[in-house]
């Protein structure tokens, strides 16, 4: 038997918005439209990047898809189509969700590569990337002003020898020197904007018993990155370090979190932000896993794990679901899978405010939960191969009426369903639950 303990009476901070996803509701050309459910499970950002993949489908978000000829006048609105962008931001927005912006170009896994160059003009390549700043937060051009708050200067410029192909044809040097150039411009124009990078690959190569050379370069340009805008002659802003992971290990998951703060710290950014802004289920199966159980669990306890370990925003990715990694939308039906759920889940966490202190005595059932006055939540990840009972004990929530405990599970044989409902009286509930392999739950509870 497991055992995990809630007190709701002891406050430890706030849910993060780390249930955001890359891509917006309107995809496919517009197509697909999964407005009705960004809404329902209230998410919070959408990342653009491998926006209308490929290339931005020549209309969509990348820098080469808004300003064509890179010989244009960067000054002149009419250098720039922002047309289709504009119709994809606003979708987002009117979904209630924020745009997290991707400066830069989409993967290309073609063996011809268009927009992954290295700029020829860095500095013109910021001035451009200032001009669209300026079309959706200060109404350049018959913009906006949506107040986007993140703007990442490009994506994975690290790669390894399939994936620098993929997202950058130049040399590390060559894209240090753009995100210092950028960076510093960008931040001079617009104070109040949160600019960061690089959106890294991953650490894995930091916890593998035999890493690849490949993913040791990985680790290496980290370092190397760092050093580089902390030098004084190319020092640059850094207000967020942003970074990927694909697996099926939570443990993973846990151990990238901490070095990513643990590298942030040893620069001097303690107080940047650490954004996971690419995220999934990895590993045997991965894309049937990312849809069904094993993939809510993940979710769940990934969100966990973000949650305690300082990752301040997170996105999933991805959220289109004509896309083989859309793990929360059916690729034929374009409906909720059992993943979505746990964004969901996450969503109610989110709104309820208040983290509590929470507990497990075992590593593989992780939880998370909220409170806020007389109703609070528990999310509960339960990502292990065998089924077992699990006894929960929940304090610091009393009525004189009572207090109403709802469970939902998702698991093999359920698809977020509410499976029971009870009034517990006193200061302490506690109750058991059976419990399958892999399985999620959410309970909320309302003071009567």
């Amino acid at each position: 038997m497991n055992r995990i303990s809630v007190d709701f009476s002891k406050q430890v901070g706030a849910i993060r918005p780390l249930h955001g996803v890359n891509s917006g509701p309107r995809t496919y050309s517009f197509y697909h439209n999964t407005t009705q459910y960004f809404q329902e499970a209230g998410i919070p950002y959408s990342r653009l990047h491998d926006t209308e993949y490929p290339y931005g489908s020549g209309h969509f978000v990348d820098i080469p898809c808004i300003f064509k000829n890179f010989d244009a006048d960067e000054n002149d609105p009419a250098s720039y189509d922002f047309e289709m962008t504009d119709m994809y931001i606003q979708a987002i927005y009117e979904a209630g969700t924020k745009v997290f912006y991707r400066l830069g170009a989409s993967i290309e896994h073609a063996p011809i590569k268009r927009n992954i160059y290295p700029p020829k003009d860095p500095a013109k390549w910021a001035r451009i990337c200032e001009h669209v700043v300026r079309h959706y937060n200060e109404g350049w051009a018959n913009g906006f002003h949506y107040g986007i708050e993140y703007w990442e200067i490009w994506n994975e410029p690290e790669g390894n020898g399939t994936w620098r192909i993929s997202m950058w044809m130049g040399s590390d040097e060559e894209y240090f020197n753009l995100y210092s150039i950028t960076a510093n411009h960008l931040k001079k124009c617009f104070p109040n904007i949160k600019v960061g990078g690089y959106a890294s690959c991953g650490f894995y190569a930091a916890f593998a018993e035999a890493p690849t050379e490949n993913h040791k370069k990985i680790l290496a340009f980290a370092d190397d990155f760092f050093r580089y805008i902390t030098a004084p002659a190319t020092r640059a802003p850094l207000d967020f370090f942003s970074w990927h992971i694909y697996s099926n290990d939570l443990y993973l998951y846990e151990n990238c979190a901490r070095y990513a703060r643990s590298l942030m710290a040893k620069y001097g950014f303690s107080g940047a932000e650490s954004i996971l802004d690419e995220w999934n289920y990895g590993g045997e199966d991965m894309f049937n896993r990312m849809r069904n159980e094993y993939g809510a669990a993940l979710a769940a306890g990934a969100l966990c794990v973000m949650q305690h370990n300082e990752v301040n925003l997170a996105n999933y990715y991805d959220s289109q679901p004509a896309m083989c990694y859309c793990g929360i939308f059916s690729l034929e039906t374009r409906e909720p899978t059992k993943t979505f759920y746990s964004l969901k889940a996450w969503n109610e966490l989110y709104k309820l405010g208040s983290e509590v202190e929470t507990a497990s005595d075992c590593p593989d059932v992780r939880l998370c939960a909220a409170v806020n006055g007389g109703k609070g939540g528990i999310l509960i990840s339960s990502y292990r191969a065998e089924d077992s009972d699990l006894w929960i004990s929940v304090r610091g929530l009393r009525g004189g009426n009572g207090v109403k405990a709802s469970v939902w599970m998702t698991d093999k044989d359920h698809f977020f369903e509410k499976v029971s409902e009870e009034v517990f009286y006193g200061d302490q509930i506690s109750f058991l639950r059976r419990k399958d392999a892999y399985t999620t739950l959410y309970i909320e509870l309302e003071v009567l």
